[in-house]
């Protein structure tokens, strides 16, 4: 596996920075995709700083907007728009070809209601989370992180290449159950870590009308931790029901699957508080 062409190409891929040359092979598609969750670090940085204006003033609703365009920006809205025409194909009906519906480029009206939900939900979760502060910001940065791992789970072994998709030619079935399975762990692992400050703000045991403080931290965390693998259960079931429907996984379908990854992380972590 070449780390040196998979960080490229994870690189070139996940984000809109530039990376040089890479040679594409199933080895190298292989480390991109495991390597996605470090290639937006940088990003994920920016929307952690983004998100700790709420501490300068910025109300929490405008922050999480500015985030999220941070976000898209940064990503090239490629996921955003996968997750939009993968919508479209589902609902193109039996009178139409879903591939041909996806390739189009437009967004069609159920493609457009998805966008619109989508980044309804993520910014009220992430409203949510900047009530916390930095502390919150640190959560909303993790959780891009992780749901960068949904892109492996989604290319999983096994997984059929949708007809003429060069990205999913490239990336799909190349991922051991395995390695899924321990890159799933370790982003469970970052996102328990950003949930620690937050255990601090909790109210000690005793304080009027608040809960035991064991309790709050054992709940935090344990949401903290089962968010990741979770939300990647979630992006596989989006992406069996979108390969059923178009005869595999194409560039769309992991987008896509990133976008409902990040959706469920967010929401999940909400209730953990």
């Amino acid at each position: 596996m070449s780390l040196g062409d998979g960080m490229r190409l994870a690189t070139g891929t996940f984000t809109r920075r530039t990376s040089g040359q890479v040679t594409v092979s199933r080895d190298s598609a292989r480390s991109a995709l495991l390597l996605a969750p470090l290639a937006v670090l940088p990003l994920a940085l920016q929307v952690v700083l983004v998100g700790t204006s709420v501490e300068l003033g910025v109300p929490p609703l405008v922050a999480a907007a500015a985030a999220l365009a941070v976000l898209a920006y940064g990503s090239r809205a490629m996921h955003l728009d996968g997750l939009a025409d993968t919508v479209d194909g589902l609902g193109a009906g039996l009178a139409k070809d879903p591939l041909e519906v996806m390739r189009r480029g437009d967004v069609g009206p159920m493609g457009a209601v998805a966008l619109v939900l989508v980044l309804l939900v993520q910014a009220g979760a992430i409203t949510a989370l900047l009530g916390s502060g930095w502390r919150g910001a640190l959560l909303v940065g993790a959780s891009v992180i992780a749901s960068r791992a949904a892109a492996a789970v989604v290319c999983g072994r096994g997984q059929r290449t949708a007809d003429g998709s060069r990205l999913g030619a490239a990336f799909v079935g190349t991922i051991p159950f395995g390695a899924a399975a321990l890159l799933t762990i370790a982003v469970a692992a970052v996102l328990v870590a950003a949930a620690l400050p937050v255990v601090d703000t909790l109210p000690p045991d005793g304080s009027p009308g608040s809960p035991d403080l064991a309790w709050s931290t054992i709940r935090m965390l344990a949401v903290a931790a089962l968010a990741a693998p979770i939300a990647v259960l979630a992006a596989a079931r989006f992406r069996d029901k979108a390969a059923r429907a178009f005869g595999g996984v194409n560039g769309d379908v992991i987008g896509a699957g990133i976008e409902v990854a990040l959706t469920v992380v967010l929401v999940l972590l909400t209730v953990a508080w």
